[in-house]
């Protein structure tokens, strides 16, 4: 059963598609479907950013080397004949197996799980951004406030999140201000600031700088299939983020620090 718009109508379905959503295993309508429930949904939004964030993080974890010694043994093994199949006996209970296996269920559950969220940390943060953005693409407006005025942009982010970055107008270097908006990012409300160059859409989240967090230059990432910038200054902590190319994202940042120098 599905709903009108194509997504399911059982909620116990909704864990099994946002994981498959994060595996890339959907097909395109029913991506559609569930990509526009989520932005609807700021929970699942926080849980499909989850389901990405620890995607990362496993397809980031090292891998043993392949050593030319484990090469060679693979190699014997393949070429040494093979002994006639004895027959095989009547399955035993292992009861010290199950138990294993309930002590691994109960791990991954509560203390593993806790760790992958740990290491997940600022990996979360950039699969969050990536969803609210391919979001924002999906949606039938992108902004919240469509303004290329400051005066506008910042007094609405303040009256809707309580903070904003400096909306500068880059329109001069093909980066135009189209507005801002009120995103979703985990469980936290932050300002965005989205921008366009040519075709495509940039946007800029921000977030107040705690003690905690170092002064960063731009460290260029990806994340959902989009080019992700990361940096911090004295006031906020900053993700620009598109479909653009990397140079164009990367001269998007440029010219927004040296726009907001001082400010």
């Amino acid at each position: 059963m599905t709903e009108p718009d194509g997504g399911p109508a059982d909620p116990t379905d909704l864990p099994l598609l946002l994981q498959a959503l994060a595996d890339g295993e959907l097909d395109a309508a029913t991506s559609l479907a569930l990509e526009r429930r989520i932005a609807a949904d700021p929970a699942l939004a926080a849980e499909q950013a989850r389901h990405a964030a620890l995607r990362e993080v496993f397809a980031r974890l090292p891998r043993p080397p392949v050593t030319e010694a484990f090469q060679a043994r693979i190699a014997a093994l393949a070429e040494a004949p093979r002994p006639a199949a004895a027959p095989r006996p009547a399955p035993r209970f292992d009861w010290r197996a199950m138990a294993a296996s309930v002590l691994v269920t109960a791990m991954l559950a509560s203390g593993g799980t806790a760790w992958l969220d740990r290491r997940a940390a600022p990996d979360a943060s950039a699969a969050a951004i990536a969803s609210s953005h391919r979001r924002s693409l999906l949606a039938a407006s992108p902004i919240d406030i469509a303004s290329s005025d400051r005066h506008t942009v910042k007094p609405w982010l303040d009256a809707k999140v309580g903070l904003s970055p400096p909306a500068v107008d880059l329109a001069a270097s093909g980066f135009a201000l189209l507005g801002g908006r009120a995103d979703v990012i985990g469980e936290r409300v932050v300002p965005a600031l989205v921008y366009r160059h040519h075709e495509h859409l940039i946007t800029l989240v921000a977030e107040p700088r705690t003690p905690d967090m170092p002064l960063a230059e731009p460290v260029p990432e990806a994340a959902g299939g989009f080019a992700l910038v990361h940096w911090t200054d004295p006031a906020f902590a900053y993700w620009a983020i598109s479909d653009t190319e990397r140079p164009q994202l990367d001269a998007f940042v440029r010219e927004f620090r040296a726009a907001t120098k001082g400010d």
